[in-house]
């Protein structure tokens, strides 16, 4: 039994069923338009099968997007990781596809939109902010925005499944470095000195960090759906099914917070405005609900950042320790199924699918998998392209000889989430290949190598990365990085290294390190280490400086570089690295495993 379902369930033809259904359910409550973004109500990436309302609506199945369905017109949005994925998975005729950056919701809203139309949105699936910007664009045409009290795809969608109520667990002091108590004690400081009486948390990994729990409502993610209130006077407030609590957990809980129902969320923010109380809200993490609720019933908000967000991605000394160990157990597997791809797919015998099941029975191999940290990307040849490919029963390929495999994978481990690509040569690959795996290895050791000051954001760094494929004219078109948990999400908020970040990199984050490059119809290259930013210890810099720790301990293949591409600055980062995989990984190896490692991380 595997944890990645690899069944086909992307059909483009329920998008002709289902928008049917929701275009009658918009002329029965008198409305014209419906917004539906793949997020719940906590904006969270994974989401439970209950609320794949976009895939339900469309067939689309990645990670991101939104649709807009009018009586006469719809279109779907993906960022560049999804502008192929979303063609195959997605009936076009009907759901037109736009890239979320250059054609943004708001601009068709404005471009297609009438004074006759409204539009409506679920206030628990959208942001204030965006809210705000869907008003502004509708005002544009004359079209009025409707914050609705009811779902309309949640009324078309006649089998919907039931909310998961999955069991949480205590999260052990010894990995968390902090307990829960101090932590909510700063976290009261924190919304005290802001002036606020009280801040709402919706984001599930920030109150599974706050609380020391984890939970199992939403698949690669150990988190529980629920919501907390922490309050300036240290009078907090968790709101969670009871069905997900044990004797123990209820007990544990009781001792932080008073324990609600989700249910009694409404009452309890009523009597938070009823006495003129101001509530802390994230309006880029927040659902509108929590604004429309408390300035309902008589209370303020304050605008500002969730206080879970930077000291949960600001790691302390146990959280880095126990991240590295986890990182060193996940070097094992990882170093076995590279030494079988070396040995099974030449033959042209084994298929995606097979390939990807090899490594996460590796990975369950150690006893310590909790599950993988996202469904594995393992693409062969033209699959390799699409960025954020996801294999199925219909889709898997034999892995062909003479070609790039490109595999990205990790774990969730209790002291730590893991997160890896690598890009294997089979066989004899093409010059132009080797040209631009070397490319994208001279950006991946150049943001490895770097340091940088304090203050400095993924937005400066992330030109370092690209700018030997710019110079080559070529680009990808993801971010170079985005931040990681401790056994919490494997993309988390805030710091990202990409085009678009302006959040200031601070010691403790764990970030990704993965440029790429993608030619459509022939291959993809990704290659993929975690880091994480430390202060540089030099007492002669005129400036504090910051630098990378790389955590990740796997090969990097050698078949594809081309050598002479390589400065002598970034061979001897290679080598360096080889070895430190070679002292880590090898005494974990059986004899014959650690021969075949002993050639991989050979000097280059």
């Amino acid at each position: 039994m595997t944890f990645q379902n690899y069944s086909e369930n992307n059909d483009p033809s329920v998008g002709r069923r289902n928008i049917a259904a929701l275009r009658r359910e918009l002329m029965k409550n008198d409305i014209t338009g419906f917004i539906i973004p793949r997020v719940d109500a906590h904006m969270g990436e994974n989401v439970a099968p209950a609320d794949e309302r976009l895939k339900w609506l469309t067939g689309f199945g990645g990670s991101w997007g939104q649709a807009i369905v009018k009586m006469d017109r719809a279109g779907i949005f993906v960022d560049g990781r999804y502008t192929i994925q979303v063609r195959q998975q997605v009936d076009i005729k009907r759901f037109e596809p736009y890239h979320l950056y250059d054609e943004p919701p708001t601009e068709w809203l404005s471009k297609y939109c009438t004074n006759d139309d409204i539009i409506a949105i679920d206030p628990w699936l959208h942001t204030s902010a965006e809210v705000e910007g869907y008003r502004q664009a509708l005002q544009k045409s004359g079209a009025k925005l409707l914050i609705s009290d009811q779902n309309i795809v949640d009324l078309a969608w006649d089998d919907r499944p039931e909310l998961p109520q999955g069991q949480i667990s205590l999260y052990p002091e010894k990995y968390a470095g902090v307990s829960a108590a101090n932590k909510l004690a700063s976290l009261a400081k924190e919304v005290k000195n802001q002036g606020a009486d009280a801040a709402i948390l919706s984001l599930c990994d920030g109150i599974a960090w706050a609380f020391n729990i984890r939970g199992s409502d939403i698949q690669r993610v150990p988190v529980a759906h629920s919501f907390a209130l922490i309050s300036a006077t240290g009078e907090h407030k968790i709101f969670i099914s009871g069905k997900k609590l044990t004797a123990e957990t209820r007990t544990y809980l009781a001792n932080l917070a008073t324990i609600y129902e989700i249910e009694d969320m409404q009452k309890e923010l009523k009597k938070l405005g009823k006495l003129k109380g101001k509530l802390l809200i994230d309006k880029l993490k927040t659902p509108h609900w929590f604004k429309l609720v408390i300035e309902k019933s008589g209370g303020g908000v304050m605008a500002g950042q969730d206080p879970t967000i930077m000291p949960k991605a600001c790691k302390n000394d146990s959280e880095l320790n126990a991240t590295r160990q986890a990182h060193i157990r996940d070097g094992k597997p990882m170093a076995q199924f590279l030494r079988w791809c070396d040995d099974a797919l030449p033959s042209d015998n084994v298929d995606e699918i097979h390939a990807a099941i090899q490594l996460e029975g590796f990975r369950k191999a150690t006893g310590e998998l909790k599950d993988i940290s996202f469904d594995s990307i393992s693409g062969a040849g033209e699959n390799g392209a699409i960025c954020h490919y996801h294999v199925n029963e219909n889709s898997s390929i034999n892995i062909p000889n003479n070609r790039l495999y490109l595999i990205d994978s990790g774990g969730q481990y209790i002291d730590g989430t893991t997160d890896i690509t690598r890009t294997i040569a089979v066989g004899t690959i093409s010059d132009e290949a080797k040209r631009n795996y070397t490319l994208v290895l001279k950006g991946m050791i150049a943001i490895s190598i770097t340091k940088f000051p304090i203050g400095t954001t993924g937005a400066q760094l992330d030109a370092l990365a690209r700018q030997f494929l710019w110079a080559d004219g070529k680009d990808y078109d993801h971010g170079t990085g985005h931040g990681v948990g401790v056994y919490l999400d494997v993309h988390e908020g805030p710091a990202r290294i990409s085009k678009a970040s302006d959040i200031p990199l601070q010691p403790g984050m764990i970030l990704s390190n993965e440029p790429g490059y993608y030619k459509q119809g022939e291959y993809g290259i990704r290659i993929e280490n975690l880091l994480i930013v430390c202060k540089d210890k030099r007492d002669n810099t005129e400036k504090p400086m910051l630098y990378f720790e790389t955590i990740t301990l796997a090969p990097i293949d050698k078949r594809p570089v081309e050598k002479n591409l390589m400065s002598q600055i970034e061979i001897d980062w290679f080598d360096k690295y080889h070895r430190e995989v070679w002292k880590k990984i090898s005494p974990q190896l059986d004899k014959d495993e650690k021969a075949w490692l002993k050639q991989a991380t050979s000097a280059l």
